[in-house]
């Protein structure tokens, strides 16, 4: 029986098959069957990454600056002190989180998860929060120069207490402060 022509898959896959059908080595297909699946599996592309999570663990003073976290998730995770600095966050979910004295200047946030976090302390400078979600968030001493909250819906007491230190205009959006937050 005379194997059909295969092109090379791939050089370790290819030429194992090329060495087979050359040496005429015919005991059972399970044999070549063995071999294209292994090749299959060494051949398969990557999964896709999940999104890492972080929920529930104490991250004091932990360094993510920098970092492509789309759809992390930190609920009920302890980040004080925690660098995320110029950290794209987007779509990540802070619920519950514990930030006092964190820094996530420059950090996008957009459609974040922020309820219930604390934000003590935090410095916010012009990271992005548009569409995400804080209702339920303490925003205690924070700076929030050139921070863009369009979208973000917060509680009354909490605006006017962001409102009373906006100021300065977002580098990424190029929107004001205090026009994001309605002030």
């Amino acid at each position: 029986m005379r194997l059909p022509q295969v092109p090379l898959l791939g050089f370790p896959c290819g030429l194992a098959i090329v060495i087979l059908r050359e040496m005429s080595f015919r005991p059972a297909a399970a044999a070549l069957a063995l071999l294209l699946s292994v090749c299959t599996l060494v051949m398969a592309p990557p999964a896709a990454q999940a999104a890492m999570d972080y929920a529930k663990q104490v991250l004091i003073g932990a360094d993510f600056s920098g970092r492509e976290m789309q759809g992390v998730t930190f609920n009920l995770t302890n980040l004080r002190e925690a660098d995320l600095s110029g950290s794209d966050l987007q779509g990540a979910s802070l619920f519950g989180a514990k930030l006092q004295d964190a820094d996530l200047s420059n950090t996008n946030l957009r459609d974040a998860t922020l309820d219930s976090a604390v934000l003590d302390g935090t410095n916010l400078s012009n990271a992005v929060l548009e569409d995400a979600f804080a209702f339920n968030t303490r925003f205690i001493n924070v700076t929030i120069s050139g921070a863009d909250f369009t979208n973000v819906p917060l509680r009354g007491d909490v605006l006017n207490s962001l409102c009373a230190v906006a100021e300065g205009t977002n580098p990424v959006t190029g929107r004001d402060t205090r026009d994001t937050l309605g002030c």
